[in-house]
């Protein structure tokens, strides 16, 4: 493992909320950190120390211009949230990760890691278990083929170039500073407001992991050389109904009315969605600290100081 105090580390989407969180904890490990993102970060996710630069991953001659020094460590987290923009979507996620891949095929960084998605697994049954069968017509999404595509490039790459690739096929996180567009703010902010909301019937399994155990999968997995040329699942293994979880925050926060039903499901939609997690516990030792009702509660009272100031 080579973990040296001066490390220096590009987190790129390092403003959103998993590059924030990890973005702080390499400052705490005494790392030079380097943030790349199309916006600058919200006043809540400002970390004094960082170096940020603001420059649209997509666009490599920009790109080349603001990454002049090379990094220990690269992170890509980047990519367009909102996926209704199927070109925005396609670009951010697999043009952007190509674009830095060929920047740093020239200083290339002790470890590369992509933050893939389960979604690359298309309907494949849980628990998902990494297969390096990479099947575009699997995946139903924009999104899902241009992360695909992403880890086939990084794999290929890994296998010609003996570039630094790993790739980590997160599934649900969740915790403090998380953009209210995500389905846990959602319910949680609804709750303690005690209003009305529109949700799913609630029968899909869904699985969660907190934000702080993410974070330490991915510091992980940069200093581990087993993880090269890896695909590894990041979640708890432990699924949860998303009603009994919605039901969970009500009793928590005392409030909120969910509307069951009254969201349908989307024509793709995978009712069970969680992974086998062996893997990567094998190969870096990692297993998820955080006890999920503990999280929850910390993320609801999290929402409720940020409520009353």
């Amino acid at each position: 493992m080579h973990q040296l105090k001066n490390s220096s580390i590009l987190v790129v989407g390092g403003t959103g909320f998993i590059g924030y969180h990890l973005a702080k904890k390499s400052l705490t490990k005494g790392w030079q950190v380097t943030s790349i993102s199309s916006n600058p970060p919200k006043k809540i996710r400002h970390l004094s120390k960082v170096k940020y630069i603001i420059c649209d991953i997509t666009k490599k001659n920009i790109l080349k211009k603001n990454i002049k020094k090379s990094f220990d460590y690269v992170v890509n987290l980047s990519g367009y949230v909102d996926h209704s923009n199927k070109k925005k979507t396609y670009k951010s996620h697999y043009l952007g990760c190509k674009n830095l891949t060929d920047i740093f095929l020239e200083k290339t960084p002790k470890a590369f890691v992509q933050i893939g998605s389960c979604i690359e697994y298309g309907n494949l049954k849980s628990p998902q278990k990494e297969n390096n069968d990479f099947n575009p017509k699997l995946t139903k999404t924009v999104y899902g083929k241009a992360k695909l595509l992403a880890s086939m490039h990084l794999l290929n790459l890994f296998k010609k170039n003996n570039f630094p690739s790993v790739i980590l096929r997160l599934y649900l996180a969740y915790g403090p500073k998380q953009d209210i567009n995500r389905f846990l703010p959602i319910v949680i902010e609804s709750c303690i407001k005690n209003e009305k909301f529109p949700c799913s019937r609630g029968n899909q399994l869904r699985d969660f992991t907190h934000v702080n155990d993410v974070v330490d999968a991915i510091i992980k997995s940069l200093v581990n050389k087993d993880a090269k040329g890896q695909i590894m699942n990041v979640g708890s293994g432990k699924p949860r109904k998303i009603k009994s979880i919605i039901e969970q925050v009500r009793k928590i926060t005392k409030g909120g009315y969910p509307e069951y039903g009254k969201i349908k499901f989307r024509k793709d939609e995978i009712l069970k969605l969680y992974p086998s997690i062996n893997k990567i516990s094998r190969i870096l030792g990692w297993r998820p600290k955080t006890n999920f009702d503990e999280g929850l509660v910390k993320t609801i009272n999290y929402y409720k100081t940020i409520k009353q100031k």
